[in-house]
Order: structure tokens, then C-alpha cells, then sequence
């Protein structure tokens, strides 16, 4: 992998992607050159092997994986495994041996016996006001966060108080933009492949709301087409 900035140099992704002790809120994206978050529906068509060693990366150093429910049944979430070859990473990072997964959504209405509770026990986060399915209060550990609507900085407070400090959110889209519209989001790393898809599809980032939130880009980063992006919160 090449450094482009902040100046050249040769560089592996855990010496790219290495962050400070929390607590902070990643978000990991990949999206074409037009802007594109899916295509057909998934992310798989637009991701890489060199964006997937990223991916396992970023959840080395992370002690939960943010992730909505839309995108949980779309990409077939099962249990978060880290490779053999990133175990010593996480001891290092000094993350928790297992990341945890936490599932948000504004119902409840997932289904127990799917891949994402299967051997797993994920945090599910849901407003006050929801009505999970039936079974799905002992297949997950419930977190209320918000009354009627889910409530996202509320959420993230509940997370930390757990001791979550370093979280990363890996999508979808209307999750990415009601962070960003919170405000919650200190850096993201956004992989930028190199086609263009076109269509009506889903975008990087969605909200009702048209907020702008500024970021400073710290690393630039190239593989083999491929732009890697660390853009971290501007907080002045």
C-alpha cells in the first residue's frame, strides 16, 4: 500500500490506520467514484481484498462494530470473526478479545434464529417504543436508547458506559447519515474504488435533514487503483 500523504512512503495498514486510545467514533465506508454505497443491493460488488484487510484493521481496534438493521439483512451479518493473523493485532491495540457486534434499529423486528444471532449474543439498540420479535429479547442484550425514535447519541453514550470506548460503524448509509447528523462521527475512512455505477441506488451517506460537517483529510492512501481516505472531524 502507498502513502500519498501526508508524504510518500510505503506503509501497511495497520501502521496507516493505527488510532490513539478512546473513546472516538470510526466510520468505515467504501463507495465508487460517483458516489455509489451498494450496487445490486451489496457492498461486495465495490469492495477488495486490499479494502478488506482495512475492514479487518479497523475492527482489530475497535471493542464494538456499529452496524443498522437494514444492513445486517442486506449483507447477511453472522457473528464478527477476526482473522488468525489479527489476534496479536487486537492484543496490541488492546481490544477486548472479542469485538462486539451492536445492531441498530428503529422496530425490533429481526429475526432470532438469523446468521447475526447465531452463536452470538449482539447488543441490539432500539427505542423505548419498539416491539422486538418475538424470542429476539434473549438472543440479544437490549439497549434502550431514545422514546419513540431511535436516539443515536443516546445510544453511543450507552455504549461507552459499557466501556465501549472505540467503536466503529460500518453502515449502511442512513446510518452513516443520521451519525454524521448527530454529529457523533470523529473519523471516517472511506475507501474509494475505482468505477463508477450509476442507477438510482443508495449513496454514501443518507438523511432528511442537509447538514454540513467539515473534515480534515490525515492520510491518503493508494492500492492498486484504490484510494484509501482517514478524514477525521474538524472540531474548531
Amino acid at each position: 500500500m502507498q502513502q500519498l500523504l501526508p508524504e510518500p512512503v510505503t506503509i501497511d495498514p495497520v501502521s496507516a490506520y493505527e488510532r490513539g486510545p478512546g473513546p472516538y467514533l470510526r466510520a468505515n465506508m467504501v463507495a465508487s467514484l460517483d458516489g455509489a454505497a451498494q450496487l445490486d443491493g451489496h457492498v461486495g460488488a465495490l469492495t477488495s481484498p486490499a479494502d478488506q484487510e482495512v475492514l479487518w484493521t479497523l475492527r482489530a481496534q475497535a471493542q464494538v462494530v456499529l452496524v443498522g438493521s437494514g444492513t445486517i439483512r442486506a449483507e447477511g451479518y453472522g457473528p464478527l470473526r477476526i482473522p488468525e493473523q489479527q489476534i496479536a493485532l487486537r492484543a496490541a491495540f488492546g481490544a477486548d478479545p472479542g469485538t462486539r457486534l451492536a445492531i441498530l434499529s428503529n422496530s425490533g423486528r429481526l429475526d432470532p434464529a438469523g446468521p447475526a444471532f447465531t452463536g452470538t449474543t449482539p447488543l441490539l439498540i432500539v427505542p423505548a417504543a419498539a416491539t422486538p420479535t418475538t424470542g429476539l429479547a434473549e438472543a440479544a442484550e437490549l439497549i434502550i436508547a431514545g422514546d419513540d425514535e431511535l436516539d443515536l447519541a443516546a445510544a453511543v453514550t450507552a455504549l461507552r458506559q459499557r466501556g465501549h470506548d472505540r467503536i466503529l460503524s460500518e453502515g449502511g448509509p442512513r446510518t452513516l447519515g443520521r451519525l454524521l447528523a448527530a454529529d457523533l462521527v470523529d473519523e471516517l475512512c472511506l475507501t474509494t474504488t475505482p468505477k463508477t455505477v450509476l442507477g438510482t441506488g443508495s449513496r454514501l451517506a443518507i438523511d432528511d435533514r442537509t447538514l454540513q460537517r467539515d473534515f480534515d483529510l490525515a492520510r491518503l492512501l493508494h492500492h492498486d487503483g484504490t484510494l484509501f481516505a482517514r478524514w477525521v472531524r474538524r472540531r474548531d
